[in-house]
């Protein structure tokens, strides 16, 4: 395994309390996967994955919410969702999550998220419209995919409209879904220049499991705002050796079949806490590219800690504040199993310049 550094250089210091935390039925049971915007005419809007008893269909594992701030510590939940699966579209019938959100040239937003289907078919990346940042169109058809699927899209988009999109692949014994484990999740990358239709780059942008601290795969990457000089990417430390390894709803083709849909939120973080940590990372690069590993960023004080993101810290967000600071909003769950969307923001010495 090719290591790399303990601790990064930069400096992050962790805001007090969370930013999001499951409070009514559409979210109670499990919040992740932040993407932060600004909202029209001022403040921010802060989008998320959330599950809950409020769901819309029984076999429903997910769907996008939003929450709203004027300052971006203190938000407020909006009612109703966001976008959410369509049971008529395979592809998509389960699980839609990990929003990435781009203004258009034409004063509108694109949302790129990750959608899943029963978990023996690929995951895919799709797409979505909206005037208001409230009310969201599905385009039709599938962004990008992969045969072992894909997830947790970023995209980061030139002022044309043209750009590259960072995801994860995930990669099985096999080469599909149901062919034996999945063995790992590296960062690919792909190319467009109308936003809707993506060429895969070759090779990978960032290796998974090179480390003891990334070695059950990478969940997300997200370039800096200002330049692509740094890329921040959450990764998961496996299980402890010969501690057994629990089967993951998401990646159990007969979940729906059995029933075990309805409660998919309490067999995922089930599986979460099972042993695996999850921290957050950043490296450099010159191009864009070919990313180097300096360390960590952000992580919890374990097991039995007392942090907000004790066992887990994962799927970031960042924007620039109009100090010249970044602020990172991620998922954390602390040891009690509960997942909130928690911030960040780093020391202006640490801001990357524009290359």
């Amino acid at each position: 395994m090719v290591g790399f550094a303990m601790a990064s250089a930069e400096l992050w210091y962790k805001e007090v309390g969370a930013r999001v935390e499951g409070s009514r039925d559409l979210d109670r049971d499990k919040v992740q996967a932040p993407c932060i915007v600004r909202k029209p005419g001022g403040g921010y809007r802060l989008f998320y994955t959330g599950i809950g008893p409020g769901k819309p269909f029984d076999a429903c594992q997910g769907y996008i919410l939003s929450a709203t701030s004027e300052d971006g510590l203190s938000f407020a939940p909006e009612p109703s969702i966001r976008v959410v699966p369509l049971p008529a579209q395979p592809h998509l019938a389960l699980r839609v999550l990990a929003p990435s959100i781009v203004e258009l040239p034409d004063g509108g937003w694109r949302m790129y998220f990750e959608a899943r289907g029963t978990a023996d078919r690929p995951t895919t990346i799709c797409s979505a419209v909206s005037r208001d940042q409230l009310a969201w169109h599905i385009e039709d058809g599938i962004r990008f995919t992969r045969p072992g699927g894909v997830g947790a899209p970023r995209f980061r988009q030139s002022p044309d409209g043209s750009g590259r999109l960072y995801c994860f692949e995930s990669r099985y014994r096999g080469g599909a879904p149901g062919q034996g484990d999945r063995i790992g999740t590296p960062v690919i990358s792909a190319i467009t220049r109308d936003g809707l239709n993506f060429t895969a780059e070759t090779g990978l942008r960032l290796a998974d499991r090179t480390h003891v601290l990334d070695s059950a795969g990478i969940t997300a990457a997200e370039i800096a705002p200002g330049g692509p000089s740094r890329l921040y990417y959450s990764g998961w430390q496996d299980l402890p050796e010969g501690q057994p390894r629990p089967s993951h709803p998401s990646l159990n083709a007969d979940a729906v079949a059995t029933g075990q849909s309805a409660s998919f939120a309490a067999a995922s973080i089930a599986a979460d806490m099972s042993g695996y940590r999850s921290r957050i990372f950043v490296a450099h690069s010159a191009d864009g590219m070919t990313w180097t590993r300096d360390g960590i960023v952000i992580e919890g004080d374990g097991y039995c800690g007392a942090d907000i993101d004790a066992v887990h810290a994962e799927d970031m967000s960042l924007i620039a504040l109009p100090d010249g600071r970044l602020r990172m909003y991620y998922a954390a769950c602390d040891a009690l199993g509960v997942w909130r969307i928690a911030s960040a923001v780093n020391a202006p010495a640490s801001i990357p310049e524009n290359p």
